[in-house]
């Protein structure tokens, strides 16, 4: 993951507010359908347990696999300049 996408991670997690409006938009749809298309959900719902217990790995992976894709990259780049406002 990089730089940016760390940092938008933290601005999402001391600010629920932020996080919920991005859950709503279209963007954050997109992005929770990308993250949970392939077992519905199951891997995310693990990662965000890791994440939760202190091992983002699994979740810093899923980021990086949805960055590999042009459609993903994408997304995520008009995510971070939506927090960025």
């Amino acid at each position: 993951m990089d730089e940016k996408t760390v940092r938008m991670v933290e601005q999402l997690r001391a600010n629920p507010a932020m996080l919920q409006g991005l859950m709503q938009s279209r963007d954050g749809q997109a992005l929770m359908q990308m993250l949970t298309q392939n077992d519905r959900g199951a891997g995310l719902q693990r990662a965000v347990q890791s994440a939760a217990k202190g091992d983002p790995s699994e979740m810093v992976q899923m980021m990086n696999q949805i960055m590999q894709s042009p459609g993903g990259a994408e997304l995520v780049q008009r995510i971070n300049k939506a927090i960025q406002k």
